[in-house]
């Protein structure tokens, strides 16, 4: 789950893994013959599909591949490379990796996040850093059949090229890097999308009736064939801020409609109005539902945002979401914001611009025309798709003819598939995504920014089934708070800010429970391992939502649940996580979690407790014959966490004890400020860990 970031998850047992296969984890995977990720007959593989010698193992019963173990890397940073040299790259490293992990590509997220060599160092094998990215194209020239070009006009081609790449050995490149390849390298074109498509979805469709009987159905692949490279940060200069909130509001109280003169920016060439969030790490951002704008006394403009009305007026959505309400309205958290732009009628008088809106925004305008970001190809994640030559779309399910393409193609896998990458809409995109994966059966890793998963697929590291054991605290009548940080589900957070937040100075000072994913036994067991490892009394790692795979148990038809269910136990014993964090949707509402899937959750993985959603409130108690189950209300800053403990406290009379279960927003606070929350409480409070916190209610409440 995502919130405002590009990214919207000891005393050690004697399981120690060299190598995360099946024969070195009984406990964890079903016994199977090891396959490539295509999988067998099913896949109904075509005499024009190109098999390539494959180093992967996929048994029955493991839920993500294993790649061959890297010996050697050859290495090079990408950033300052166009997005079409980093697709090329990025299908290159498939086209290899897919025998042995040999390209490691250090792009934009590991330069500003956790480090350029961070992970590559843990690795612990050689590596060459190569200045010229040619290099690797001369270097393994012989992995590479051709090249198939995708259609700029039509840019979700990329998709269909990143798919015919892993099937056809294939390098995906535009229409730029078609002759240096050829002149130079002698890779000619080998299949040419440029002019095949009329739209979108007549991409897909396409794909869909004659790629996808060749792909691996073991996974599917979701990533957005374009990114913005976005303008530097902060608001430019020539607009004027009209109006800003400037206290916290996360309930909607302060909605109504706003009336702003815009008379003074009239004389340029049109007026242009910018909605950005007040407090950037909260995730609270503006949510605008109508706007009207009147030249003089007569409407020239009136449309709800995310409606066809709102096209024409939609100057720059700079990565901002429309929810589907009700009410309807597009909103922007973080450093997201979006932009109007209006050209009113000549001889206009008086602009007058009505606004219906919400929560914390910040209201600018301008009469100069603004800077729009430029759209290059994202390259993320190519690897891992033309590896295991799986099929990649970004089809949208809050539209209803991508829905339905995107229903056809997951009623075709069986239970427990997952599916890799994102959703278009990001935030919206994800509540509707999930559920609609949750229904077909489907389960989701956030993983579209991940870097070099077929590298640390590949990793071998000691993974161990059991944590550092928390003492055994008495039961006193004090206020029990427990903190635990969202986004575990999410690989890619893992691999990033997670590893920042894992090297703060105030990470052990307070307990904290980790959200993480167990599936990282098999994606990257090496940060798994090195979180194991350097995990200190006050670390507890904890599943995040909502098991092995991120999915609402509501939505997921009940005839197949016990699939998840006991996948996730034997994931969470074989990584020693003994609490497990649910999140449950319908409609993007939080909802509780029914006694039969409550029982599954029970009886399959066994938990010490269950922590359930993401609230305004928080409320602890004991489920199926006795196991604690707590709701989490969650926070986004030092203050407001600051007031939901006291909240949470309210009318105590300390005469039992109280349990208050908080959930910390990962993008928006560190190990430190929880530390200086901490401080703040008096004597009648005591922070404590998950299973601390869950055997003090059990006592408690039973």
């Amino acid at each position: 789950m995502t919130w405002n970031n590009q990214y919207s998850r000891r005393t050690f047992g004697r399981m120690v893994v060299a190598g995360l296969g099946a024969a070195t984890v009984p406990n964890l995977l079903t016994p199977g013959t090891a396959q490539a990720a295509t999988g067998g007959p099913a896949t109904g593989v075509t005499a024009t599909t190109t098999r390539a010698r494959s180093g992967i193992s996929w048994p029955d019963g493991q839920a993500l591949p294993h790649f061959a173990s890297p010996r050697a890397l050859d290495v090079v940073d990408i950033t300052g490379l166009s997005g079409d040299e980093k697709l090329m790259l990025g299908t290159l490293q498939g086209l290899v990796n897919r025998v042995r992990p040999q390209i490691y590509l250090i792009g934009d997220d590991a330069t500003n996040g956790e480090g350029r060599l961070t992970w590559l160092r843990d690795l612990g094998v050689s590596y060459t850093v190569r200045d010229d990215f040619w290099t690797l194209v001369d270097r393994y020239r012989g992995a590479i059949r051709g090249s198939v070009v995708y259609d700029p006009e039509v840019p979700d081609s990329l998709n269909v090229a990143t798919t015919l790449a892993g099937l056809r050995n294939l390098v995906a490149v535009g229409p730029d890097l078609v002759g240096p390849l050829a002149k130079d390298y002698g890779v000619k074109v080998v299949e040419d999308l440029r002019g095949r498509f009329t739209s979108r979805i007549d991409a897909y469709r396409w794909q869909f009736e004659n790629l996808w009987s060749q792909t691996t159905h073991r996974m599917l692949i979701g990533l957005p064939p374009l990114k913005d490279v976005s303008l530097p940060p902060g608001l430019p200069s020539y607009y004027t801020t009209i109006a800003k909130v400037d206290t916290h509001i996360h309930d909607a109280s302060n909605r109504k409609v706003y009336e702003f003169d815009l008379t003074g920016q009239l004389g340029g060439k049109g007026v242009w109005v910018r909605f950005d969030d007040a407090f950037t790490n909260d995730g609270w951002g503006p949510a605008v539902h109508q706007v009207t704008l009147r030249a003089d006394d007569t409407v020239v403009a009136d449309f709800v945002p995310g409606t066809d009305a709102e096209d024409p007026y939609l100057f720059d959505d700079s990565n901002s979401q429309t929810s589907l309400g009700p009410p309807l309205h597009r909103f922007a958290d973080g450093g997201r914001y979006f932009v109007y732009g209006f050209a009113p009628p000549s001889g206009t008088s008086k602009l007058t611009l009505s606004v219906e809106m919400w929560n914390e925004y910040v209201v600018s305008v301008s009469k100069t025309e603004p800077a729009r970001p430029t759209k290059v190809a994202f390259a993320y994640l190519r690897d891992y798709a033309v590896a295991n030559q799986a099929m990649t779309f970004w089809l949208d399910p809050n539209v209803d003819a991508e829905r339905e393409l995107f229903e056809q193609i997951m009623s075709e896998v069986e239970p427990y598939t997952p599916y890799l990458g994102w959703f278009a809409q990001d935030i919206a995109g994800e509540f509707g995504g999930t559920e609609l994966c949750s229904r077909h059966g489907v389960y989701v890793l956030a993983a579209d920014w991940f870097e070099n998963l077929t590298v640390h697929s590949g990793a071998r590291a000691p993974i161990s089934d059991q944590q550092k054991p928390a003492p055994t605290l008495p039961l006193e009548n004090k206020v029990y708070v427990t903190f635990t940080m969202s986004e575990g589900d999410n690989l890619q957070y893992n691999e990033h800010r997670l590893r920042i937040l894992w090297d703060n100075p105030g990470r052990g000072s307070v307990p904290v429970n980790w959200t993480t994913n167990p599936l990282l036994a098999d994606a990257a067991p090496n940060f798994l391992s090195h979180f194991q490892r350097t995990a200190t009394d006050n670390d507890l790692l904890v599943a995040g939502p909502s098991g092995a795979g991120y999915i609402y148990p509501t939505p997921w038809p009940d005839g197949t649940f016990g699939a998840f269910t006991r996948q996730t136990g034997k994931y969470m014993h074989a990584t020693g996580m003994g609490i497990v964090y649910v999140l449950n949707r319908v409609d993007g509402h939080d909802v509780d979690l029914s006694a039969e899937k409550t029982h599954a959750y029970v009886s399959d993985v066994e938990p010490q407790g269950i922590f359930l959603n993401w609230s305004g409130t928080t409320t602890t108690r004991l489920v199926e014959g006795g196991t604690p189950l707590a709701t989490i209300l969650g926070v986004g800053g030092i203050q407001e966490t600051k007031a939901a403990i006291a909240r949470s406290a309210q009318g105590w009379d300390g005469n039992s004890p109280r349990f208050v279960s908080i959930g910390v927003n990962a993008w928006a606070m560190t190990p430190q400020d929880l530390a200086e929350v901490t401080a703040s409480l008096g004597s009648d409070y005591r922070v404590v860990r998950g299973d601390q916190y869950f055997d003090l209610a059990r006592k408690a409440l039973g």
